[in-house]
């Protein structure tokens, strides 16, 4: 079997979110047992929203938003926070140009940027401010940092996080999250790739106050977990395990994706996160193509892409 190229996982990571995103969305907020009676195979129109099939929520439109940012501005932290503002306020790369759907969290964070603050410092920093709205948008920062010294690496993931979710947990979170993105883009298999990334964060935060709060996230037998055990609201911890537990137990990404969303609960950001990692591990082509042509806004997307990738 051939292994992605660099190219093609970067692009699978961009639209393994957008397609886990708009897999989600229909079904948000309604419960595993549901989902069990009536699993997500396919895209669907419609459901929870009243979204047409193949659109993107607040996850994927904020994630285009950093794309962007990243594109045209390098790292830059008020840059990203004023585009995010400008999606809130226009619906700028929402799927049909109209928000439907955004956290409280972000809501207010956004809303602080728009009166002065400086985008850095608007996130909450509350323990109850830990939210996955900053983990569900983050993917593009590690893709467009990858060559960078690791301290340099994690900070930059670290500040764009605190955009919208400032407290350490939400931050670190992004940061295991990005460097899984790392390893995985380097070639390592989920497995690999996830013992790789659990030793990195150690080093980094083994003894930090919430390091105890990551033992399941950095458990090597994450997957062996039955699904059970496996949370799926809208607490950044519970995406973050849960994305990494349908990466660790699949082998494809339909599966890894379809098993996020039918989870229940959060599904579009489960799905766009869970979707991100295996986009990246699987590349571009592993994602049907009925699903990538789906997603609304093709040119749009494509010549932003172009303009991300180097």
């Amino acid at each position: 079997m051939t292994l992605p190229s660099h190219r093609q996982r970067l692009l699978g990571g961009l639209y393994g979110s957008l397609v886990g995103d708009a897999l989600g969305v229909p079904v948000e907020f309604q419960s595993r047992a549901r989902r069990k009676e009536n699993p997500v195979t396919s895209m669907r129109a419609f459901g929870t929203w009243n979204q047409p099939a193949g659109t993107w929520s607040d996850d994927g439109a904020l994630l285009l938003c950093a794309v962007e940012s990243l594109a045209e501005s390098g790292f830059n932290t008020q840059d990203m926070g004023a585009r995010f503002v400008r999606w809130l306020d226009e619906g700028h790369w929402a799927a049909h140009g109209r928000v439907f759907d955004i956290g409280n969290a972000t809501r207010h964070a956004l809303n602080q940027i728009a009166q002065g603050t400086a985008a850095e410092q608007a996130g909450g920093r509350s323990e109850s401010s830990n939210g996955n709205g900053s983990l569900m948008r983050i993917l593009p920062v590690p893709l467009a940092t990858l060559s960078a010294e690791t301290e340099v690496f994690c900070d930059q993931i670290e500040r764009a996080s605190a955009i919208t979710h400032g407290h350490d947990r939400s931050k670190m979170a992004c940061v295991l999250h990005g460097l899984m993105v790392r390893a995985l883009m380097q070639g390592e298999s989920p497995t690999a790739a996830h013992a790789r990334a659990a030793t990195e964060f150690e080093k980094r935060y083994a003894s930090h106050p919430e390091y105890s709060h990551f033992a399941s996230a950095l458990d090597p037998s994450l997957a062996a977990l039955l699904e059970t055990a496996i949370a799926s609201s809208g607490y950044v911890l519970h995406t973050l395990n849960a994305s990494l537990w349908c990466l660790l137990t699949t082998d494809t990404f339909s599966d890894c994706v379809l098993k996020a969303v039918n989870l229940g609960e959060d599904t579009d950001t489960t799905g766009c996160v869970a979707g991100g990692l295996a986009g990246v591990a699987y590349g571009i082509e592993a994602i049907p193509q009925e699903w990538r042509s789906t997603l609304p806004r093709q040119d749009d997307l494509h010549q932003l892409f172009e303009r991300f990738i180097p």
